[in-house]
């Protein structure tokens, strides 16, 4: 005897439709990812902080600060005066240099003054040693007489001679003390000039160490200040990266300030290091796997919104 079986008819399940339409929307969204994110372009080539060139400004003469009139964020030019050191001590001294000047130039010896007189008593002896040769070559009169004659002049030219000499040594050396009394007088000024604390760039003033009417000793760092509007950023790329820019380049800076605000400037690629370096840690390059890179610094003008330290992004 034959049985036959019925088969049941194929049941609808909602559940196993809801999970079959998850997973295929799963698979649909990654690979979505996969490819967005193998051909979406990066926005920069290499990362970045933002530098200017600093300098500290040391006193150069000891003594109380007398004015010192700034503030950390003023701005000042190169050239400017911000301080003034005490300089009573070194104008005085000066004024004693300058007496002390005036009296070797009153002990000069007026040199025709003192030698007028034997140059007379030459003048009359030679007269006389004429006149005595003549009345020896007449006869009137014994050669000795002439013999004396000419000694007296001789004596009175060694005479003479030798008083010149002396008193050329003596101007000469007045006109020495003088001369190094002239250069102690230029030090001294060279002392004062420096009592006035110049600005040596133009720049912001970053730091202020001291206060007006302080004491400070020659060599105390008074204030910093940096050009921030010549900036840079230092950045770092890879050994790849290397053959995409040069010295010299026109590039394209980023000021990232964070939440995805920017700010564009032109930069130009001023220094790229001759030699490589172990990746910094805070340093993101654009090959994360590179273990050496290169240093390079792009120069941008600041319209005041970039800071030091900020983070930026260069594009090549």
């Amino acid at each position: 005897m034959m049985t036959t079986t019925k088969q049941k008819p194929h049941e609808y399940s909602p559940s196993s439709n809801k999970k079959r339409c998850g997973i295929g929307c799963i698979c649909c969204l990654f690979l979505w990812g996969v490819v967005s994110c193998s051909t979406q372009e990066k926005e920069y080539d290499a990362t970045g902080t933002f530098e200017a060139t600093e300098t500290t400004v040391f006193a150069e003469q000891s003594g109380a600060l007398l004015t010192f009139n700034i503030s950390e964020g003023d701005k000042i030019t190169q050239g400017q005066e911000v301080g003034l050191v005490d300089t009573t001590q070194i104008w005085l001294k000066i004024k004693q240099l300058g007496a002390t000047k005036q009296i070797y130039q009153s002990q000069k010896p007026d040199m025709q003054k003192q030698i007028a007189a034997t140059r007379q008593q030459l003048a009359k002896a030679q007269q006389e040693q004429r006149r005595y040769q003549e009345l020896v070559a007449d006869g009137a009169a014994p050669s000795k007489m002439l013999d004396d004659a000419k000694s007296q002049v001789l004596l009175l030219q060694r005479q003479l001679d030798a008083q010149i000499s002396s008193l050329n040594t003596q101007l000469s050396t007045l006109n020495s003390q003088q001369a190094a009394t002239d250069v102690q007088v230029s030090q001294l000024r060279d002392q004062l000039s420096k009592c006035h604390v110049l600005a040596p760039i133009s720049g912001t003033v970053l730091e202020k160490y001291v206060e007006q009417g302080e004491f400070v000793a020659t060599g105390k760092p008074l204030l910093k200040v940096a050009d921030t509007e010549n900036m840079f950023i230092r950045a770092y790329v890879t050994s790849a990266q290397l053959q995409t820019v040069k010295v010299g380049q026109t590039v394209k800076v980023f000021a990232d300030y964070g939440n995805g605000q920017k700010k564009e400037y032109d930069g130009t690629v001023s220094w790229i290091s001759s030699r490589s370096e172990f990746t910094p840690k805070t340093i993101l390059t654009d090959d994360e796997r590179a273990d050496l890179v290169y240093a390079m610094k792009v120069a941008i003008k600041n319209d005041g919104f970039a800071k030091i330290g900020m983070y930026g992004e260069v594009k090549f």
